[in-house]
């Protein structure tokens, strides 16, 4: 082993390969000092090889040879990573394993061994080690390994650093759409953020549940109109008698039921920001009148033919469809469209920002444990095979559908629990119909037709479920979705008893 520390030293001070590639497990040299190892063996020549190598390498190196000492040393100091023998005289490396993880989860503990089997390798696995060292290794093999944790290492604390960073700023608050560290999202961030300061109007898309109306928040609040808060209204939610008297409010006896004046969320807004969420579901009657207030200032409530107020109204607009394309379909009108999209902001998908889900689902995870638990209960944590398969995910419903799920998970786990792949419940979107076992119980006893009705039935139910949560409780987006009319819609709704609040999902 020694005879290689020369070559590997002077490999470690130049992070490219012979291709001129850049080793993606590169640590810079300033946090491999602060990386603390623990080097525990019995054997004097083998310890302090591996010192050699890991000094050489730039990493801060504490060397113990016993056991005992070893356990005490965890107690008193914390360590990022630990290297220790598996068979050892008294105390055994499995005892120092679970001594040091009792005292830091987050340690990464490697355990040697010249005794290689699959029963011990498996015994180490499963008490909390991160990797298993067979004997003899050369310096190389030591180096890779304890590489590739000092990145986790780093890792783990820029995830750390970032996620208190931003309690702090958004108050332990679960809006964490702007946790992320993917190029496109963080390029969508720095745009929100350049034009905070400004009072120019903002369309901001994306698909449902990437975090649009955060992201307005977000501008909202680093504004100078931030001392008065943003005025919300979601065009697909009210029917356009309603939403008109919303946004411009009413004379006295406008309508039936105007019985006082009231003053609409535009004068509301005024000094302030109104954000304009599923712009597209607007009708062009409502477009047109608002586009008159943009151009003018100027709010003339429902019933009345005079001027009623001059406001100063900043504008940021969303909508989960493509603004262009609801152009040239004429759902948006080309002229209120270029007024209110001076700059746009498009979200990714989550499936796109892979890179940003372990961020979301640990936060996430710590924000709901805390919600939803006894303060003092360690909370559980996520296995790198539960990461793994949490990135594996299509994420239809992008970090909304990561939140639920991970809220889920929360609610039923125990303290302290590794979370491992089949803790986390998934729902695919479309159903296995093959093999046994998926039809309902007793199915095949009935006669065909009363059979088939009845799971008919079963699937309509279902669907509707789906098809209204995924839509936001949006009729008219979830006809378009479904390929069918409204009526239809409603239809069937009716012959199930839904109700349209208690078959949408809350909007985020």
């Amino acid at each position: 082993m020694g005879s290689s520390i020369a070559n590997t030293a002077r490999r470690s001070e130049d992070p490219q390969d012979e291709t001129g590639n850049r080793d993606p497990f590169s640590i810079p040299a300033d946090v491999k000092a602060s990386i603390r190892i623990l080097v525990v063996d019995d054997e004097r020549t083998l310890r302090e090889s591996c010192a050699s190598v890991l000094q050489m390498d730039g990493y801060n190196v504490t060397l113990v040879g016993r056991g005992e000492e070893a356990i005490e040393t965890v107690k008193r100091r914390k360590f990022d990573i630990i290297l220790v023998d598996l068979y050892m005289s008294q105390t055994s490396g499995i005892e120092i394993l679970r001594a040091a993880l009792t005292h830091n989860r987050d340690t990464i503990v490697v355990v040697m061994t010249g005794n290689p089997s699959v029963t011990s390798s498996i015994e180490a696995l499963r008490a909390g080690a991160w990797d298993y060292l067979p004997k003899p290794f050369s310096a190389t093999h030591l180096q890779v390994l304890i590489g590739r944790a000092s990145h986790a290492v780093m890792v783990a604390r820029e995830t750390r650093d970032l996620r208190l960073q931003l309690m702090k700023q958004n108050g332990h608050s679960d809006k964490i759409a702007l946790i992320g560290i993917s190029p496109l999202f963080r390029q969508a961030v720095d745009l929100a953020r350049k034009v905070a300061a400004t009072d120019a109007s903002v369309f901001i898309s994306g698909e449902s549940g990437t975090g649009k109306e955060v992201i307005a928040q977000f501008i909202h609040q680093h504004s100078r109109r931030s001392s008065r808060p943003m005025v919300p209204i979601n065009c697909a939610a009210l029917p356009e008698p309603l939403l008109e008297s919303e946004m411009f409010g009413h004379r006295k006896g406008a309508f039936t039921g105007a019985d006082r004046e009231k003053p609409g969320l535009l004068e509301t807004a005024n000094g302030s920001t109104l954000f304009l969420d599923e712009l597209t579901e607007m009708s062009q009657a409502l477009q047109a009148k608002l586009l008159r207030v943009i151009q003018d200032g100027v709010v003339r409530r429902v019933g009345s033919e005079q001027q009623d107020a001059v406001v100063d109204v900043r504008f940021i607009s969303a909508t989960n469809r493509d603004p262009q394309e609801a152009v040239n379909a004429g759902a948006l009108r080309g002229d209120l469209f270029y007024r209110l999209r001076v700059v746009p902001i498009k979200l990714p998908p989550l499936r796109k920002r892979p890179e940003d889900i372990p961020l979301l689902a640990n936060h996430f995870l710590t924000y709901y444990w805390q919600r939803h638990r006894q303060m003092g209960d360690r909370a559980p944590r996520l296995s790198e095979a539960s990461i793994g398969f949490l990135r594996s995910r299509p994420w239809r419903g992008n970090v909304r559908e990561l939140q639920n799920v991970i809220e889920h998970v929360a609610v039923l786990s125990e303290p302290d629990q590794v979370i491992q792949p089949n803790d986390i419940p998934i729902y695919d979107d479309a159903t296995d119909w093959s093999g046994e076992g998926t039809l309902p119980s007793g199915l095949l006893d009935e006669a065909f037709h009363p059979a088939k009705d009845r799971l008919v039935a079963q699937f309509e139910k279902e669907y509707l479920g789906r098809l209204v949560g995924r839509a936001g409780g949006n009729m008219s987006k979830a006809a378009r979705l479904a390929n069918i009319d409204r009526t239809t819609l409603y239809r069937l709704m009716d012959k199930h008893s839904f109700h349209r609040d208690e078959a949408a999902e809350p909007p985020a």
